[in-house]
């Protein structure tokens, strides 16, 4: 009997959440990969810029995207219906069940002028986006990924009798992804025998003079070499207005020349971009027993792919209540929460908040009474599910005794009282209820009082929409780091309890009285 056939029912959905994040390298590949997942399970992509009116069926699966970066998936319950009682139309026993997560990770984005040369070497620079650990980010294989613009410029004559042609005012512009895949820069650290006694104590990162990653030598750029691309340049100006000529002036060179490779395309037509650096080591299974998750992103990518996956299945089972539903069943994911969720993409935008009055007008003609549509939100509950802290056993002070969640051993709720989480007793007593339904174990997690407490989208959400919410998550170790960890036995109660939040929750939620007794 091997040292892993204990855990070997849990590795083939680890191995697919190993697939999806490293795929995954960035917000606009987890949104695309999401997507392609909801495709081959028969959910009709939406377009957001045009009324959903006239376009959801009871029964129907759908999703849209924001940005590129934030997702919309719903399923609307087969037995969701319209009431017409006493000449008018509302809709009957109508609520949203979601779980709401994000797509963005501690990275290093490249700046908006990328060029950058220091002691014969050429440099990209790079901002830090969120709260990472940054020091474990030296020493590390980096490619980049994310989102170009590129711009196929088409000419038009001048007139009917002149040859010549200039550019089009308005020229098609394209998103594409990116992903260059080889490990192209590294930040490398300074050898221990030039540091003072001092810094040998502590690795102090400034985040501005130590994070620009190396991805060639100035050796690289013969005089011929130059002179030939100076050449090029030139020819292309004609063709490109001053600001898009500026802009790329400010880019480097081998960077742009990496990414047309890559995409099939001239270098003059990329326009812009949006990128990011990501460790080019993959996720995998690891430990003794191979019962962890080592991955980078899994804050909050494995809470993405559990949502994801749960939907699907809860859609698709056998198994499943979805066929007798009345419901709506969501699943949110957005992009920002490590900066603070202010964004046209984020949680405090009105994107969650208007996808259920939009998904609810739609379902009943185009409009809904206030009064109704008020109702429908005290029908419904948010599951928002960021990854937790697990006890760590080196540092096994920095947890409260009592709240301290352990490895493979469950999902946990998160609670603070002071708000940074939005948890309260009833929403807690629901993903208790839940995880007693579906047989997952639930821990709980409290900060110390004398530790800062970080957050999530859970109370964002919560006053945006007026819809209960509870702020839970699966277990990992090094939160922010390059690289995670987290166990995969944590991986399927995560499904598993989402599925059963799908599945159960209305019954649930008319067990529970909503009236208080006094004594």
């Amino acid at each position: 009997m091997s040292s892993s056939s204990q855990f070997a029912e849990y590795i083939p959905l680890a191995e697919k959440a190993c697939d999806f994040l490293t795929a995954s390298p960035d917000p606009f590949h987890a949104v695309h990969n999401c997507v392609q997942k909801l495709k081959a399970a028969g959910f009709v992509g939406l377009d957001s810029t045009e009324p959903l009116t006239g376009k959801l069926q009871p029964g129907g699966k759908y999703y849209y995207i924001v940005e590129h970066s934030t997702l919309v998936a719903f399923a609307v319950g087969p037995k969701c219906s319209i009431d017409t009682t006493n000449g008018s139309t509302i809709i009957s026993s109508f609520g949203f069940h979601m779980i709401g997560g994000h797509t963005d990770s501690p990275n290093l984005k490249i700046k908006p002028k990328s060029k950058r040369t220091a002691s014969g070497c050429i440099l990209l620079g790079v901002e830090c986006y969120g709260g990472g650990l940054w020091h474990t980010w030296f020493d590390r294989d980096l490619s980049v990924s994310g989102r170009v613009l590129v711009q196929q410029r088409q000419q038009q004559p001048n007139n009917d009798n002149d040859n010549t042609s200039k550019p089009l005012l308005f020229a098609k512009t394209e998103q594409r992804l990116v992903n260059l895949k080889d490990p192209i820069a590294r930040i490398s650290t300074l050898c221990i025998h030039l540091q003072s006694p001092e810094e040998r104590q502590g690795f102090t990162v400034n985040k501005e003079n130590h994070t620009s990653p190396i991805i060639a030598t100035e050796s690289i750029r013969s005089k011929e070499n130059n002179a030939a691309k100076e050449k090029l340049e030139q020819d292309a100006e004609s063709q490109l207005n001053g600001n898009t000529s500026k802009w790329r002036e400010a880019q480097e060179p081998l960077l742009l020349d990496a990414i047309a490779e890559k995409l099939g395309v001239d270098k003059e037509e990329i326009v812009d971009f949006e990128l990011n650096l990501y460790d080019t080591q993959p996720a995998s299974l690891g430990g003794i027993t191979k019962e962890f998750l080592y991955s980078a992103r899994l804050d909050n990518l494995a809470t993405v792919f559990c949502a994801m996956e749960s939907l699907v299945q809860y859609t698709t089972g056998t198994d499943s209540t979805f066929s007798e539903s009345a419901d709506v069943s969501l699943a949110v994911v957005f992009d920002h929460e490590e900066v603070g969720s202010v964004s046209a993409q984020g949680a405090g935008s009105p994107v969650m908040s208007s996808a259920v009055e939009r998904i609810a007008a739609a379902l009943n003609g185009g409009s809904v009474n206030p009064d109704v549509y008020n109702a429908c939100i005290r029908k419904s509950f948010i599951l928002s599910i960021d990854q937790a802290h697990a006890i760590h056993p080196n540092y096994a002070s920095k947890h409260e005794a009592q709240h301290a969640p352990k490895l493979n051993s469950g999902i946990v709720i998160k609670t603070n009282n002071n708000q940074r989480y939005a948890t309260t007793g009833i929403t807690g007593f629901v993903v208790r209820e839940l995880g007693r339904i579906a047989a997952v174990p639930v821990q709980e997690f409290v900060v110390r009082n004398d530790c800062p407490c970080g957050s999530t989208i859970g109370p964002t959400v919560s006053a945006n929409t007026g819809i209960r919410v509870v702020d839970a998550g699966m277990p990992q170790l090094s939160m922010h780091s390059c690289r995670e960890v987290m166990g995969i036995v944590d991986l399927t109660h995560g499904v598993n309890i989402f599925k059963a939040f799908y599945n159960h929750f209305r019954d649930l939620d008319d067990s529970l009285s909503k009236q208080i007794d006094s004594q």
